[in-house]
Protein backbone atom coordinates (compact mmCIF):
# COMPACT_ATOMS: atom_id res chain seq x y z
CA UNK A 1 0.00 0.00 0.00
CA UNK A 2 0.95 3.80 -1.03
CA UNK A 3 0.31 5.90 1.47
CA UNK A 4 0.00 9.49 0.95
CA UNK A 5 -2.57 10.88 2.93
CA UNK A 6 -0.35 12.33 5.68
CA UNK A 7 3.02 11.80 7.18
CA UNK A 8 1.73 10.58 10.18
CA UNK A 9 1.40 7.11 8.64
CA UNK A 10 5.02 6.40 8.99
CA UNK A 11 6.08 3.82 10.61
CA UNK A 12 9.47 2.79 13.01
CA UNK A 13 12.39 2.16 11.00
CA UNK A 14 14.01 -1.78 12.05
CA UNK A 15 16.88 0.44 13.66
CA UNK A 16 14.62 2.99 15.34
CA UNK A 17 12.77 -0.40 17.20
CA UNK A 18 16.46 -1.37 18.19
CA UNK A 19 17.01 1.80 19.85
CA UNK A 20 12.98 1.43 21.42
CA UNK A 21 13.93 -1.98 22.87
CA UNK A 22 17.37 -0.96 24.20
CA UNK A 23 15.86 2.10 26.29
CA UNK A 24 16.70 2.58 29.81
CA UNK A 25 13.74 3.41 31.48
CA UNK A 26 12.35 4.86 34.69
CA UNK A 27 9.19 6.69 35.82
CA UNK A 28 8.93 9.59 34.06
CA UNK A 29 6.03 11.14 36.91
CA UNK A 30 9.02 11.19 39.11
CA UNK A 31 11.32 12.84 36.37
CA UNK A 32 13.88 9.29 36.80
CA UNK A 33 13.64 7.99 33.07
CA UNK A 34 16.64 8.58 31.59
CA UNK A 35 15.98 8.50 28.30
CA UNK A 36 12.68 11.19 28.51
CA UNK A 37 15.31 13.38 30.31
CA UNK A 38 17.71 12.84 27.30
CA UNK A 39 15.59 13.63 24.71
CA UNK A 40 14.23 17.08 26.71
CA UNK A 41 17.85 18.05 27.16
CA UNK A 42 18.50 17.62 23.50
CA UNK A 43 15.12 19.38 22.09
CA UNK A 44 15.97 22.18 24.45
CA UNK A 45 19.78 22.39 23.41
CA UNK A 46 18.15 22.18 19.40
CA UNK A 47 15.97 24.58 20.25
CA UNK A 48 18.36 27.03 22.20
CA UNK A 49 15.34 27.22 24.92
CA UNK A 50 15.70 26.71 28.86
CA UNK A 51 13.73 23.21 29.31
CA UNK A 52 11.51 20.55 27.13
CA UNK A 53 8.56 18.28 28.28
CA UNK A 54 7.81 15.19 26.37
CA UNK A 55 4.00 14.22 25.70
CA UNK A 56 2.09 11.24 23.52
CA UNK A 57 0.75 13.95 21.12
CA UNK A 58 0.75 16.91 19.30
CA UNK A 59 -2.50 17.49 19.93
CA UNK A 60 -2.27 17.69 23.67
CA UNK A 61 1.20 19.39 24.02
CA UNK A 62 -0.54 22.17 21.74
CA UNK A 63 -3.57 22.28 24.35
CA UNK A 64 -0.86 22.34 27.03
CA UNK A 65 0.70 25.66 25.55
CA UNK A 66 -2.40 27.52 25.47
CA UNK A 67 -3.05 26.49 28.71
CA UNK A 68 -0.07 27.73 30.28
CA UNK A 69 0.07 30.95 28.41
CA UNK A 70 -3.43 31.96 28.70
CA UNK A 71 -6.22 31.94 31.90
CA UNK A 72 -9.86 31.38 31.35
CA UNK A 73 -11.76 34.12 29.76
CA UNK A 74 -8.12 35.07 27.84
CA UNK A 75 -7.61 34.99 24.11
CA UNK A 76 -5.25 33.61 21.47
CA UNK A 77 -4.88 35.02 18.03
CA UNK A 78 -4.60 32.39 15.30
CA UNK A 79 -4.51 31.57 12.39
CA UNK A 80 -8.80 30.34 10.58
CA UNK A 81 -6.88 26.78 9.28
CA UNK A 82 -4.54 26.67 11.69
CA UNK A 83 -4.08 22.80 13.18
CA UNK A 84 -4.48 24.35 17.04
CA UNK A 85 -7.87 26.31 16.32
CA UNK A 86 -9.63 24.09 13.69
CA UNK A 87 -8.39 20.86 13.97
CA UNK A 88 -8.00 19.64 17.79
CA UNK A 89 -12.07 19.75 18.58
CA UNK A 90 -11.94 23.16 20.33
CA UNK A 91 -9.64 21.97 23.26
CA UNK A 92 -8.62 25.64 24.09
CA UNK A 93 -12.04 26.81 24.47
CA UNK A 94 -13.78 23.71 25.79
CA UNK A 95 -11.29 22.44 28.29
CA UNK A 96 -9.38 26.02 28.78
CA UNK A 97 -11.93 28.70 28.54
CA UNK A 98 -9.92 30.21 26.30
CA UNK A 99 -10.92 32.80 23.40
CA UNK A 100 -9.51 31.69 20.18
CA UNK A 101 -9.47 35.08 18.04
CA UNK A 102 -8.64 33.56 14.19
CA UNK A 103 -7.75 35.45 11.23
CA UNK A 104 -7.83 35.00 7.77
CA UNK A 105 -3.50 33.95 6.65
CA UNK A 106 -1.61 35.16 3.86
CA UNK A 107 -0.95 33.14 0.52
CA UNK A 108 2.51 32.27 2.26
CA UNK A 109 1.12 31.13 5.03
CA UNK A 110 1.63 34.33 7.68
CA UNK A 111 -0.52 35.79 9.63
CA UNK A 112 -0.65 40.07 8.37
CA UNK A 113 0.65 41.98 11.76
CA UNK A 114 -1.90 44.77 10.29
CA UNK A 115 -4.67 42.40 10.79
CA UNK A 116 -3.07 40.94 14.30
CA UNK A 117 -3.16 44.22 15.36
CA UNK A 118 -6.69 45.20 14.83
CA UNK A 119 -7.71 41.99 16.43
CA UNK A 120 -5.88 42.46 19.98
CA UNK A 121 -8.49 43.76 22.31
CA UNK A 122 -8.75 47.03 23.97
CA UNK A 123 -8.29 47.03 27.88
CA UNK A 124 -11.69 46.97 28.27
CA UNK A 125 -14.25 44.53 30.80
CA UNK A 126 -16.26 43.89 27.59
CA UNK A 127 -13.31 42.07 26.13
CA UNK A 128 -11.06 39.15 26.88
CA UNK A 129 -7.72 39.74 27.20
CA UNK A 130 -5.54 39.35 24.20
CA UNK A 131 -2.33 37.26 25.65
CA UNK A 132 -0.66 35.35 23.06
CA UNK A 133 -0.22 35.17 19.30
CA UNK A 134 0.29 31.42 17.88
CA UNK A 135 1.92 30.65 14.31
CA UNK A 136 2.17 27.55 12.45
CA UNK A 137 5.48 27.03 11.09
CA UNK A 138 5.40 24.77 8.22
CA UNK A 139 1.46 26.05 7.79
CA UNK A 140 -0.35 23.51 4.82
CA UNK A 141 3.68 22.78 3.91
CA UNK A 142 4.59 26.50 3.67
CA UNK A 143 7.48 27.95 5.21
CA UNK A 144 6.96 30.93 7.55
CA UNK A 145 9.71 33.15 6.46
CA UNK A 146 12.57 34.31 8.83
CA UNK A 147 11.93 37.85 7.83
CA UNK A 148 8.41 38.13 8.66
CA UNK A 149 9.45 35.71 11.78
CA UNK A 150 11.70 38.31 13.44
CA UNK A 151 9.15 40.91 12.48
CA UNK A 152 6.44 39.30 14.58
CA UNK A 153 8.31 38.53 17.39
CA UNK A 154 9.17 42.43 17.76
CA UNK A 155 5.60 42.85 17.03
CA UNK A 156 4.83 40.84 19.60
CA UNK A 157 7.11 42.65 22.64
CA UNK A 158 5.21 46.08 21.30
CA UNK A 159 2.09 44.47 22.57
CA UNK A 160 2.81 42.82 25.20
CA UNK A 161 2.06 39.26 23.87
CA UNK A 162 3.50 36.22 23.81
CA UNK A 163 4.41 33.73 20.77
CA UNK A 164 3.99 30.13 20.18
CA UNK A 165 4.93 28.40 17.38
CA UNK A 166 2.64 25.23 16.57
CA UNK A 167 6.15 23.61 15.43
CA UNK A 168 4.38 19.92 14.14
CA UNK A 169 6.63 20.47 10.84
CA UNK A 170 9.15 22.72 12.10
CA UNK A 171 12.21 20.85 11.22
CA UNK A 172 10.69 20.94 7.37
CA UNK A 173 11.22 24.55 7.95
CA UNK A 174 15.04 24.26 8.95
CA UNK A 175 15.58 21.62 6.12
CA UNK A 176 13.97 23.78 3.58
CA UNK A 177 15.93 26.78 4.77
CA UNK A 178 18.68 25.36 5.71
CA UNK A 179 18.86 26.69 8.68
CA UNK A 180 18.96 25.44 12.44
CA UNK A 181 16.06 24.76 14.74
CA UNK A 182 17.55 27.63 17.32
CA UNK A 183 17.61 30.63 14.38
CA UNK A 184 13.52 29.66 13.81
CA UNK A 185 13.11 29.24 17.78
CA UNK A 186 14.66 32.58 19.00
CA UNK A 187 11.73 34.06 17.27
CA UNK A 188 9.22 32.92 19.54
CA UNK A 189 8.72 32.56 23.56
CA UNK A 190 7.35 28.66 22.91
CA UNK A 191 7.31 25.76 20.41
CA UNK A 192 6.20 22.71 20.30
CA UNK A 193 7.95 20.07 17.77
CA UNK A 194 5.92 16.49 16.30
CA UNK A 195 8.11 13.71 16.42
CA UNK A 196 5.34 11.11 14.68
CA UNK A 197 5.11 13.27 11.18
CA UNK A 198 8.13 13.09 8.61
CA UNK A 199 10.42 12.10 11.85
CA UNK A 200 9.20 8.48 11.32
CA UNK A 201 8.70 8.01 15.26
CA UNK A 202 4.94 6.06 16.50
CA UNK A 203 4.16 8.37 18.94
CA UNK A 204 5.22 11.72 20.55
CA UNK A 205 5.57 15.35 20.63
CA UNK A 206 7.96 17.92 22.63
CA UNK A 207 6.77 21.29 23.74
CA UNK A 208 10.10 23.86 24.54
CA UNK A 209 10.11 27.52 26.41
CA UNK A 210 11.89 28.95 29.59
CA UNK A 211 12.55 27.01 32.75
CA UNK A 212 9.47 28.29 34.21
CA UNK A 213 7.12 27.89 31.60
CA UNK A 214 7.70 24.35 31.15
CA UNK A 215 6.90 23.96 34.99
CA UNK A 216 3.75 24.84 34.62
CA UNK A 217 2.90 23.15 31.96
CA UNK A 218 4.03 20.09 33.46
CA UNK A 219 1.23 20.37 35.86
CA UNK A 220 -1.05 20.93 32.99
CA UNK A 221 0.11 17.87 31.08
CA UNK A 222 -0.47 15.68 34.40
CA UNK A 223 -3.23 17.16 34.43
CA UNK A 224 -4.62 16.66 30.98
CA UNK A 225 -3.84 13.12 31.43
CA UNK A 226 -0.22 12.87 29.96
CA UNK A 227 1.70 11.94 32.89
CA UNK A 228 3.60 9.05 31.34
CA UNK A 229 5.70 6.33 33.35
CA UNK A 230 8.44 4.11 31.32
CA UNK A 231 8.30 6.26 28.67
CA UNK A 232 11.67 6.01 27.84
CA UNK A 233 10.69 3.28 25.20
CA UNK A 234 8.94 6.18 23.07
CA UNK A 235 11.71 8.79 24.22
CA UNK A 236 14.29 6.65 22.08
CA UNK A 237 12.20 6.92 18.82
CA UNK A 238 12.51 10.76 19.53
CA UNK A 239 16.29 10.69 20.28
CA UNK A 240 16.56 8.09 17.27
CA UNK A 241 14.66 10.26 14.85
CA UNK A 242 16.32 14.10 15.99
CA UNK A 243 19.87 12.30 15.05
CA UNK A 244 19.10 10.37 12.27
CA UNK A 245 16.09 11.75 10.29
CA UNK A 246 16.05 15.19 10.16
CA UNK A 247 18.77 15.55 7.10
CA UNK A 248 16.60 12.78 5.08
CA UNK A 249 13.52 15.36 5.29
CA UNK A 250 15.34 16.95 2.34
CA UNK A 251 14.55 13.66 0.44
CA UNK A 252 10.89 14.19 0.85
CA UNK A 253 10.73 18.02 -0.32
CA UNK A 254 12.66 16.57 -3.66
CA UNK A 255 9.90 14.08 -3.87
CA UNK A 256 7.19 16.08 -3.87
CA UNK A 257 8.78 18.64 -6.17
CA UNK A 258 9.13 15.45 -8.72
CA UNK A 259 5.70 14.29 -8.46
CA UNK A 260 4.45 18.11 -8.91
CA UNK A 261 6.37 18.12 -12.28
CA UNK A 262 5.59 14.87 -13.26
CA UNK A 263 1.19 15.29 -12.62
CA UNK A 264 2.04 19.27 -14.46
CA UNK A 265 3.18 17.39 -16.84
CA UNK A 266 -0.01 14.69 -17.28
CA UNK A 267 -2.31 18.37 -17.66
CA UNK A 268 -2.64 18.25 -13.74
CA UNK A 269 -3.34 21.76 -11.85
CA UNK A 270 -0.07 22.08 -9.27
CA UNK A 271 -1.84 24.66 -6.61
CA UNK A 272 1.46 24.80 -4.49
CA UNK A 273 4.65 22.76 -3.47
CA UNK A 274 7.17 24.15 -0.63
CA UNK A 275 8.45 21.00 1.71
CA UNK A 276 6.49 17.15 1.42
CA UNK A 277 2.81 18.93 0.75
CA UNK A 278 2.10 18.74 -2.65
CA UNK A 279 -1.68 20.62 -3.36
CA UNK A 280 -3.30 19.95 -6.50
CA UNK A 281 -6.80 20.82 -8.74
CA UNK A 282 -9.28 17.60 -9.31
CA UNK A 283 -12.27 18.58 -11.75
CA UNK A 284 -14.95 17.89 -8.95
CA UNK A 285 -16.66 15.37 -11.91
CA UNK A 286 -13.17 13.48 -11.13
CA UNK A 287 -13.17 12.99 -7.50
CA UNK A 288 -14.97 10.08 -6.59
CA UNK A 289 -13.59 8.37 -9.72
CA UNK A 290 -10.14 9.07 -8.98
CA UNK A 291 -10.39 7.81 -5.46
CA UNK A 292 -11.94 4.47 -6.25
CA UNK A 293 -9.26 4.05 -9.33
CA UNK A 294 -6.16 4.80 -6.96
CA UNK A 295 -7.75 2.78 -3.69
CA UNK A 296 -8.29 -0.27 -6.17
CA UNK A 297 -4.41 0.09 -7.00
CA UNK A 298 -3.43 0.22 -3.74
CA UNK A 299 -2.68 4.14 -3.38
CA UNK A 300 -4.24 6.11 -0.55
CA UNK A 301 -4.65 9.96 -1.14
CA UNK A 302 -7.39 11.75 0.57
CA UNK A 303 -8.91 13.19 -2.97
CA UNK A 304 -10.93 16.54 -3.32
CA UNK A 305 -11.22 19.64 -5.07
CA UNK A 306 -7.43 20.51 -4.21
CA UNK A 307 -6.10 17.15 -3.17
CA UNK A 308 -3.03 17.35 -0.55
CA UNK A 309 -0.80 14.41 -1.28
CA UNK A 310 2.28 14.36 1.61
CA UNK A 311 5.61 12.43 0.71
CA UNK A 312 7.49 10.60 3.86
CA UNK A 313 9.97 8.56 4.67
CA UNK A 314 7.87 5.20 3.93
CA UNK A 315 7.51 6.19 0.16
CA UNK A 316 10.06 5.91 -2.49
CA UNK A 317 10.82 8.04 -5.88
CA UNK A 318 9.46 4.43 -7.33
CA UNK A 319 6.42 4.41 -5.33
CA UNK A 320 5.56 7.76 -6.57
CA UNK A 321 6.04 7.10 -10.44
CA UNK A 322 3.53 3.90 -9.91
CA UNK A 323 1.11 6.91 -9.07
CA UNK A 324 2.16 8.91 -11.85
CA UNK A 325 1.50 5.76 -14.00
CA UNK A 326 -2.26 4.97 -12.28
CA UNK A 327 -3.26 8.53 -12.00
CA UNK A 328 -2.15 8.76 -16.32
CA UNK A 329 -4.01 5.74 -16.89
CA UNK A 330 -7.42 7.03 -15.16
CA UNK A 331 -7.10 10.33 -17.01
CA UNK A 332 -6.96 7.97 -20.28
CA UNK A 333 -10.03 6.02 -19.46
CA UNK A 334 -12.37 9.23 -18.03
Amino acid sequence: MIDLRSDTVTRPSSAMLDAMMAAETGDDVYRDDPTVNALEAEAARLSGKEAALFFPTGTQANLVALLSHCQRGEEYIVGQQAHNYKYEAGGAAVLGSIQPQPILAAEDGTLPLVDVAAAIKPDDIHFARTRLLSLENTHHGKVLPLAYLEQAWQFTREHKLALHIDGARIFNAVVAQNTTLEKIARYCDTLTICLSKGLGTPVGSLLCGDAAYIEQARRWRKMTGGGMRQAGILAAAGLYALQHNVARLQDDHDNAAWLGEQLQALGVTVVSQQTNMLFVQVPPQQVEGLKAWLKARDVLISVGPVTRIVTHLDVSRDDLAQLVAHWQAFLQQA
